[in-house]
């Protein structure tokens, strides 16, 4: 009984630190929007994917070329994985985010006429989609803001500040969307994500006096190691 009021305890701590920190996101950050380069649903769908472990801003430098290249669906889908691999071999993993990227273009083009899928279920079907990216995508295009995408800045955010037991990005999310109001889910990655780029970087440095350091001091001494 004494460890589960433990657990209870908490729980409600970091419900109540999360708050605070989401309140924060919602006036600092209030609309959700993604700093990838993109002007149709697919090209969004292949920067977000590009993006995994890849800066935005590497990523908008190979796809303001690539993009006036490749446009619509069948363009991806007919794409030569040869000339595309070369074409995106700046940035981490390209070999395998090419294939995944021309074989998704395939699948959407097969089996959703084209269309970019508005669930999770259908997303993840893509290869190269996981849960991040469906999510990522689904509120860039859609307003669909069904789970908390985590990405390496969420996660670093999450595990400084205590809000999570989990290191897998996946079971990050869920215990953050367990914390967070579900009308709240769509402030976290997008504030985290600018915050952690334009004001606590992840390189160890003196943080105590940034707007959520203050919210819980503890914070300025803990710096997860890189995934």
């Amino acid at each position: 009984m004494a460890q589960l009021q433990m657990l209870d305890g908490k729980f409600e701590e970091r419900t109540e630190r999360a708050k605070k920190i989401v309140s924060y996101l919602k006036k600092t950050y209030p609309v959700p929007k993604t700093e990838l380069s993109y002007e149709t649903s697919f090209q969004l769908v292949v920067a977000v994917m590009l993006s995994a472990q890849s800066t935005d801003k590497r990523v908008n430098m190979v796809t303001e070329r690539l993009f006036q290249k490749y446009r619509t669906v069948d363009d991806f889908a007919d794409a030569s994985l040869a000339a595309f691999t070369q074409e995106i071999s700046s940035i981490t993993f390209f070999q395998n985010k090419a294939k995944h990227v021309i074989a998704s273009a395939n699948y959407v083009r097969d089996h959703f006429k084209g269309e970019i899928p508005k669930t999770e279920p259908e997303l993840v079907q893509l290869p190269g989609v996981a849960y991040k990216t469906a999510h990522v995508v689904l509120g860039e295009l859609y307003q669909l803001w069904e789970g908390i995408p985590t990405d390496t800045h969420v996660r670093r955010f999450a595990l400084r500040f205590d809000l999570v037991d989990s290191v897998d990005l996946t079971k990050i999310s869920k215990e953050l969307e367990a914390l967070v109001p579900k009308a709240d889910w769509r402030y976290v990655n997008n504030g985290l994500v600018l915050y952690g780029r334009y004001v606590c970087n992840a390189i160890p440095h003196d943080c105590a006096d940034h707007p959520l350091t203050k919210i819980w001091p503890p914070a300025a001494n803990i710096w997860p190691r890189a995934k």
